[in-house]
């Protein structure tokens, strides 16, 4: 292994790539799948990346520093036993797509505009009905 390591220049290794996403977003997804009130606790979250994640066979040792480094970080907020998302991963950026995002708009406006006709109508009516009452 030296001897490769040797040959090899640290820009030619190749990059590790896991099998599951971050740790962090694992754990953010976990959360909000949970939807626990007062927070989930480390074995509801374990358990529910164990099912939803293809994980090496310690991942709970990994999870238990990844857990500690978020609520360092602000990004969790430990209650108790439990966990619950922070400020930090409640505003994440979320990038929606600019051709979705317009074509709802468009939609938006032309609704507004059928509501906008639809009170005329019902105004003229509501005269009608009073001037017939006279």
């Amino acid at each position: 292994l030296s001897l490769r390591r040797r040959n090899l220049p640290h820009s030619k290794m190749p990059p590790k790539m896991s099998a599951h996403p971050k740790y962090e977003d694992m754990v953010k997804a976990a959360i909000l799948a949970l939807k626990d009130k007062k927070g989930s606790s480390v074995p509801a979250i374990a358990k529910y990346l164990a099912a939803n994640f293809k994980l090496p066979a310690n991942f709970k040792k990994i999870l238990s520093t990844q857990l500690k480094n978020l609520v360092k970080a602000g990004k969790l907020l430990k209650i108790k036993a439990s966990y619950k998302l922070g400020d930090a991963l409640k505003k994440a950026p979320k990038k929606p797509k600019k051709k979705a995002a317009k074509k709802p708009k468009k939609a938006k406006k032309a609704a507004a505009k059928k509501a906008v006709k639809k009170p005329k109508k019902a105004k003229k009516a509501t005269k009608k009905a009073v001037s017939k009452k006279k």
